[in-house]
């Protein structure tokens, strides 16, 4: 593979190497491979400091829905930073793009909710539901109602909260986590985890009846909410079973235990609807929401509540004073601003149809690909998200020794055709381009991932040779 590029001393990357610290890299590593450094955007496509440009395969971080440049949402930006660049929410202020924002994400929620509280990321969304749950039962006077459930391979952020939800052992190791009083209920991940014979709807049974079990062993009058991804992102993009989650929800309801859909990846079209609780029949009584949420030009999150947890926030702060929690940045107005530009954008386009028709083009690309592909065990994948699990061994799902990094590799040939992708657990390949993408940019996308697979297939078979 080709090292990426770095021009003396004082070029981009080599300043990068001496004062950056980098998420989710290893560090020494890095110090030696360097950055790939990305100068500017167009569309679907990155270009990096030597003026190469790439097909951005994973908008980002699951987040640029709109791609890499867009006039109207840098002109929504530029007009609010000349009428009023900063002001806060804290003591019941308010400005016009917050109140704007939280009035068409109501209109919009995939359910009927009451009220909106923003916040600046993902983790930081889901770190808020969290708080807001154990003030809501101190409020109700159900003190040991606290204990918070959410999945294995589930990804919520890595805040100290949301990290503890997050079910990856590299979000907990050397970090003391996770905290108490988080659980972790079983994968949907019909692939993996189904007992032989076990068809998808008796593996959601059991899965649904292993969670009651959990919730009953630990007495459900100290469990107080179920935190789950309509689609499993960063776990491994996991697309759970038709009848999973009304499964689980009918156990939810049975024991008082409120339902959190975390949409962080899912919403704004990329499962095909608008939210993914619309496409996995999931009715949640409190929904975070961020990335897409302003094609993540600019940092905002949502987490929406319905009335019976907004009642319950009121009488707690009627009982202590105040509702003590908020940032700085809640609601700031030019990313409110260009949140309200953006789910204007949405509508105009015609979101959730195009993301089906595109989506439907992934899809099927996909599995025309690598259907039959002698190193691909599972596609999967709904909308315009996607990923390729390999396999070394396909009639008994059997993977490659990690320590052989085949997903990695692959991405890496990916990158150097021009692709950006990203490798996950379990030698997985994610998919997860703008929304806007169209069906010959994902023509293009699949062309250049085919010949990348090509490339580790003959780098497997030399592998797998005798030494002479």
């Amino acid at each position: 593979m080709t090292q990426h590029p770095r021009h003396g001393a004082n070029s981009l990357s080599a300043r990068d190497i001496a004062n950056v610290l980098h998420p989710y890299t290893n560090l020494v590593a890095h110090r030696s491979e360097g950055p790939l450094m990305i100068v500017r955007g167009e569309g679907v496509r990155v270009f990096d400091e030597a003026g190469r440009g790439y097909i951005d395969g994973m908008a980002g971080l699951w987040c640029a829905s709109l791609g890499f440049d867009n006039e109207r949402l840098v002109e929504a930006a530029t007009r609010q930073m000349r009428r009023l660049p900063f002001y806060h929410g804290f003591t019941g202020r308010g400005h016009e793009p917050m109140v704007e924002l939280a009035e068409m994400l109501i209109a919009r929620a995939p359910v009927p909710m009451s009220k909106v509280f923003f916040a600046n990321s993902g983790s930081e969304a889901n770190d808020s539901a969290v708080k807001m749950i154990w003030y809501v039962n101190n409020a109700l006077g159900r003190p040991n109602k606290k204990k918070i459930i959410s999945r294995l391979k589930g990804y919520h952020g890595v805040t100290v909260a949301s990290a503890s939800l997050t079910g990856l052992p590299n979000n907990h190791r050397l970090f003391d986590l996770p905290i108490p009083g988080i659980l972790h209920a079983g994968t949907p991940h019909h692939y993996h985890e189904a007992r032989p014979g076990e068809d998808e709807d008796a593996f959601s049974t059991r899965l649904a009846e292993e969670l009651e079990a959990m919730i009953l062993a630990e007495g459900p009058d100290t469990v107080a909410a179920f935190f789950a991804e309509p689609v499993m992102g960063a776990g491994g993009v996991i697309v759970p079973p038709r009848g999973y989650f009304p499964k689980i929800q009918a156990v939810l309801r049975r024991h008082d235990v409120l339902m959190v859909a975390d949409e962080v990846i899912c919403g704004f079209g990329r499962t095909g609807r608008y939210w993914g609780c619309q496409a996995l029949d999931i009715q949640p009584d409190i929904l975070t929401c961020a990335k897409a949420l302003s094609s993540s030009f600019l940092p905002i999150s949502a987490v929406m509540v319905n009335e019976r947890v907004y009642q319950a926030l009121a009488a707690g702060s009627e009982s202590i004073g105040t509702w003590g929690h908020g940032f700085t940045y809640s609601g700031h107005p030019v990313s409110a601003a260009v949140g309200v530009e953006t789910l204007k954008i949405y509508d105009e386009m015609g979101l959730e149809e195009h993301a089906t028709r595109v989506g439907a083009r992934l899809q099927s690309g996909l599995r025309a690909l690598c259907g039959d592909h002698p190193l691909v065990g599972e596609v999967r994948g709904i909308g315009m998200v996607a990923a390729v699990e390999l396999a070394e061994d396909r009639a008994d799902r059997r993977g490659f020794d990690p320590a052989r990094r085949v997903a990695a590799r692959l991405v890496k040939a990916c990158e150097a055709e021009g692709l950006i992708l990203r490798a996950l657990p379990n030698d997985t390949v994610a998919f997860s381009p703008p929304i806007i993408m169209s069906e010959a940019e994902v023509d293009a996308m699949l062309d250049i991932f085919g010949r990348a697979l090509g490339t580790l297939t003959d780098e497997i078979a030399r592998e797998a040779r005798p030494a002479a």
